[in-house]
């Protein structure tokens, strides 16, 4: 499908799905807008997809918000337990360290695990990254607690120019569509196999349901990543 169908679906609180590479995690992620989240997009992403649901957000809001990523949370914690620096050694299979920040709840959610929670979660941080120089970082202090049911990943400064993961490339697109630059993903698994699903089979699936689908080189392409 043309990049420009994925940006305007993006853009219209539709799903996109985003394969990364087949030299790196080679997984499928649903993509939707935090912007536009309803709690039936949780209930999709639940049931069709399988995976984490996080919400990828642009560097320049994290920063703002001063989130920092997980990976140097626990490393500095190795001052208190040396066991934490080991945990945090090395880089995962796929050739970096994971964009996880810390998880959130909205304060008015209850458990903050349901449909209804995340989406309710995802739709205010939304609402913060709008926000995020008129008072945004206010209301983050504020209206939300951690740890939650909605991890946070940090998207790196450069987007792809820096790393080509799942993050990055939904950011990227989400930016590409103007919209605000957060995005909630979740990894489509296979209940057949117990992988993730093939790049086959979401070819398959964006052709059923009339899905966007948007391959890691389509973005490289067009922001000219060698």
């Amino acid at each position: 499908m043309p990049l420009d169908e994925a940006i305007a679906a993006l853009s219209a609180g539709k799903f996109v799905l985003v394969h990364d590479d087949k030299g790196r995690e080679n997984e499928i992620d649903m993509v939707v807008a935090a912007e536009h989240i309803t709690p039936q997009h949780l209930a999709t992403m639940r049931n069709e997809a399988g995976g984490l649901v996080c919400l990828a957000i642009a560097n320049e809001i994290t920063a703002k918000l001063g989130l920092v990523y997980m990976h140097d949370m626990i490393s500095g914690m190795g001052q208190v337990n040396p066991i934490f620096s080991k945990l945090t050694e090395g880089k995962a299979a796929y050739g970096d360290k994971p964009s996880f920040s810390i998880a959130v709840n909205h304060r008015s959610t209850f458990t903050g695990i349901t449909d209804h929670d995340r989406a309710l979660t995802i739709s205010k941080m939304a609402q913060v990254c709008r926000n995020i120089d008129s008072g945004g970082v206010d209301e983050f202090a504020k209206d939300f607690r951690a740890p939650g049911h909605v991890p946070i990943l940090i998207a790196s400064r450069r987007l792809l120019q820096d790393r080509m993961g799942h993050t990055e490339l939904c950011v990227y697109l989400a930016k590409l569509a103007g919209i605000i630059p957060a995005v909630a993903i979740c990894e489509m698994m296979d209940s057949a196999t117990h992988g993730a699903y093939s790049i086959e089979a979401a070819q398959e699936y964006a052709a059923r349901y009339n899905i966007r689908l948007v391959d890691a080189s389509e973005l490289k392409a067009h922001a000219k990543v060698a």
